[in-house]
């Protein structure tokens, strides 16, 4: 087997933990790229995504771009009827624009 990223090791350690304690609630994922930031909630049981929300058409990708994905993705949620999830930060570290959409969502009501 190839030696693993250190990026793709923490993704895996991170998702693993997510299915032993998730007890069925929906995933909210996040990927974080040099120009935008996307996040989307997946019911890993019917294989799914329920609501997603980005910065794509919007301009730029910065702290303040990723606490309105984050609120966006929480009224998307509402509007989907979830209110609790599993937050899944993939392999990126829980920092920066990760933390502001997390911190934003989590205003917009979303549990987790």
């Amino acid at each position: 087997m190839a030696k693993l990223s250190l990026f793709e090791r923490r993704r895996r350690r991170v998702r693993t933990a997510l299915r032993a304690r998730s007890g069925g609630r929906p995933r909210l994922s996040v990927h974080r790229s040099g120009k935008h930031i996307y996040a989307q909630i997946i019911d890993d049981a019917a294989g799914r995504t329920l609501a997603a929300a980005s910065t794509l058409g919007g301009k730029g990708s910065n702290v303040d771009a990723a606490a309105k994905v984050g609120s966006d993705i929480a009224a998307a949620a509402k509007q989907a009827g979830v209110t609790t999830v599993v937050f899944d930060r993939g392999g990126f570290l829980f920092h920066g624009r990760v933390k502001a959409l997390a911190d934003a969502a989590r205003e917009g009501g979303l549990e987790f």
